[in-house]
């Protein structure tokens, strides 16, 4: 049985209700630093990319993103999209760009960038952490 097709509408709506802040795969991630003692910022506005979990004295950045908008196997993926390619293409290519435009950034200023996908973090937010971790000890 297939599932009726979606209004443009309804794909809007869906589209406006992705958090970009507070998102499940952040909260996950975050909870377990906190329980592991590690204190942090949140999309800390001064530091390039706003990244989701900021360690400032230690200069460590960590993005956590989902799969969708930040184009993980995006050369497979993108055939995916049925409706309003251009659109979406364009827009997730330019995150694409701009994800690597704000590594080289803070990369060039000094920082550590960790860029975790949404599935990691679900799969084995333990590790995910130990990573993070292993970082901020090493600084």
């Amino acid at each position: 049985m297939s599932m009726p097709k979606k209004t443009a509408e309804q794909i809007s709506f869906n589209m406006k209700q992705v958090k970009n802040k507070d998102s499940e795969i952040e909260l996950l991630l975050r909870k377990e630093l906190w329980r592991r003692g590690l204190r942090y910022t949140k999309s800390d506005k001064r530091v390039t990319g706003r990244p989701d979990i900021v360690f400032s004295k230690k200069k460590i950045a960590v993005f956590c993103d989902s799969e969708f908008w930040h184009g993980y196997e995006w050369d497979v993926r993108k055939n995916d999209i049925k409706t309003n390619k251009d659109f979406w293409i364009t827009k997730i290519e330019r995150n694409m760009e701009r994800d690597a435009e704000v590594n080289k950034t803070l990369l060039d200023e000094g920082w550590i960038v960790i860029r975790l996908w949404g599935k990691e973090i679900k799969a084995d937010v333990k590790s995910c952490a130990d990573r993070v971790e292993e970082e901020v000890k090493r600084r």
